[in-house]
Order: C-alpha cells, then sequence, then structure tokens
C-alpha cells in the first residue's frame, strides 16, 4: 500500500466516523411523541389521560415530548367549554400538550367551536388525526 493509498482511506474511515456521529447524535436529540386517544365521556378516563400526558412530561422532560390527545366519540363532551375537565385541559395545553377535538364528532353531536374550550385545537376526523400521527413515529395510548 503506497502512501497516497494510505492517506485516502485514512480520510474516508474518519468521514464515515463523523457521519455515523452525527446520526446518532441526531437520533438521540429526536423527540419522542406520544398520542392519546380519549373516546369515553368518562371524567375519570379523561383524568387518567391527562395523568399520563403529564407523567410522560415530567420523566422525559416536556421539551423533549410533543404530546396529543385526541377526542372524538363520547369523548368530545369532556371538551366543552363548560365541561368539569375544563381546568385541566387549560393546565395541559399551558404545559405544551396538544388537546384536538374531532369535527366529525362535533358535526354529528351539533357542536360548533363556540361550545368547546377555548385553547383546544381540531382535526377533521380523530381517528386519521390518530392514525397520521402514528405514521409520524408517534407512540399510541388509549387510557
Amino acid at each position: 500500500m503506497n502512501r497516497k493509498s494510505f492517506i485516502q482511506g485514512t480520510v474516508m474511515a474518519l468521514g464515515a466516523s463523523i457521519a455515523v456521529a452525527a446520526t446518532a447524535q441526531t437520533a438521540s436529540a429526536a423527540k419522542s411523541k406520544l398520542v392519546l386517544q380519549v373516546s369515553d365521556a368518562d371524567p375519570a378516563r379523561w383524568g387518567l389521560a391527562l395523568n399520563n400526558a403529564k407523567n410522560v412530561q415530567q420523566e422525559l422532560g416536556a421539551g423533549k415530548v410533543d404530546i396529543e390527545i385526541v377526542a372524538y366519540g363520547p369523548g368530545i363532551g369532556m371538551l366543552k367549554a363548560e365541561a368539569p375537565t375544563a381546568n385541566r385541559i387549560t393546565e395541559a395545553v399551558q404545559s405544551g400538550i396538544k388537546v384536538v377535538a374531532c369535527e366529525n364528532t362535533m358535526t354529528a353531536q351539533k357542536l360548533t367551536k363556540a361550545d368547546m374550550h377555548a385553547a383546544i385545537g381540531y382535526a377533521p376526523s380523530g381517528v386519521v388525526e390518530i392514525m397520521k400521527r402514528q405514521g409520524e413515529g408517534y407512540a399510541y395510548v388509549r387510557p
């Protein structure tokens, strides 16, 4: 092996090592992602979902995890402005948790955005929203 070949090989190996290290660092810096489904009208079930989201933020760090709670079917009632969960929904959204209501369910139940908690977001279809999130690498939990 001549000196030129040795230097070229060393430079290529060093470049490959840097690329592998950069990829590993990017992967470890990637945010964790969680989507929670709530389709029950039970305030206790909502409490469980909100506790799960809060616990995940505490364990991983709020800035290191994206959390979305998707409500549809009977669960949508807990996202109404006057729902018993309203204060907890406000706290969750303020802590960075995204809370989303299914517009298909709202239409079926004749609800408008004026009926709903002011801090929440909306998705055309709750089930499709969950499917999209899973496709984006979100872990799925149904408390």
